[in-house]
């Protein structure tokens, strides 16, 4: 594999010039396959573009990899793919906007796809459920983690849940796995949802790594549409929990410097380091773009931060 062999050595800049939110990578074989909301398998166009690279810097674009569900217009959010087997497994959600949005899985022999969805909705019973994280313990087990609507609790909103895959294509009793604990989570004072007024927050893009024998959980907070957005984060010793934050806040990720709303965050490995991916807007606030960093642990504290780069 050509490229870098440091952290320091990542590029500062966008990854990628295209609108390429909500990223995930998947390396496979020793090529990074990224995946990334932006298509929407409209007018037969497949969903989700698909980048593919050798060393996490130079990258190149295959379309879409998702057959769409019909011609209807719908918006199709925050691919992440698993590997089981032979086979590859696409879990994402679609819906219409903020509304009725549901967790789906599709199939595919390759990274490039094309997927195909398995005809299974994963959350029948949620009324907004996105952002879906395949993981795998190390005893081998899988497990679904995800971020779903909830008016309980004193800050109501978007909180996160884990349940565990029985198979790749079947969920397990869901539980609740993380609240908003803080303001900094706001999406939006007095937002007028599900017939009623809420200060609505927002705690999504769920994404978990076992580390130094625990589990560590990144998620991002806030509202996606501004510099609020972060990345924070929980440990815990188990994937149903109990989580807890050591630091609470956006202590991995959050607007400094070049970067504007950095979050939606997921974890990828280079020279045996890890790598946070994440999207941030561009300049002109007109499109979330690809970018990594180098993820730095301080025990077990994760951190993104330019402080925390290597000089």
């Amino acid at each position: 594999m050509s490229g870098p062999t440091t952290r320091g050595s990542l590029p500062q800049h966008p990854l990628y010039s295209g609108d390429f939110a909500d990223p995930f990578v998947l390396e496979l074989d020793g090529t990074y396959y990224a995946y990334g909301t932006g298509l929407h398998g409209q007018e037969g166009v497949r969903a989700f573009e698909v980048l593919s690279s050798p060393d996490l810097q130079n990258w190149t674009s295959h379309g879409g990899v998702l057959e769409p569900l019909s011609a209807e217009r719908q918006d199709y959010w925050a691919p992440e793919v698993a590997r089981a087997g032979d086979t590859l497994y696409l879990y994402y959600s679609v819906g219409h906007g903020d509304a009725g949005h549901h967790l789906r899985v599709a199939t595919a022999t390759h990274p490039l796809g094309p997927f195909v969805d398995q005809g299974l909705n994963l959350t029948p019973d949620e009324p907004f459920a996105i952002d879906p994280h395949p993981f795998q313990a190390p005893d081998g087990s899988w497990w679904l983690f995800y971020a779903r609507d909830d008016l309980t609790g004193d800050r109501p909103g978007t909180l996160l849940s884990a349940a565990p895959l029985h198979d790749m294509t079947r969920l397990g009793e869901t539980q609740t796995i993380l609240r908003a604990s803080g303001d900094w989570q706001v999406y939006q004072r007095a937002r007028s949802m599900y017939g009623a007024v809420y200060d609505w927050h927002t705690l999504e893009g769920p994404f978990v790594l076992h580390r130094h024998g625990r589990y560590h959980l990144l998620y991002s907070g806030g509202a996606w549409t501004n510099e609020t957005y972060g990345v924070g984060h929980a440990v815990a010793d188990h994937p149903l929990g109990p989580w807890t934050e050591p630091v609470p806040g956006a202590n991995v990720l959050r607007t400094a410097g070049h970067l504007t709303g950095p979050g939606h965050a997921s974890v990828t490995q280079l020279a045996g380091e890890d790598i946070l991916i994440f999207h941030a807007w561009d300049a002109e606030r007109t499109r979330r773009q690809l970018h990594a960093a180098p993820l730095r642990w301080n025990g077990d504290l994760p951190s993104a931060l330019p402080e925390a780069l290597p000089s």
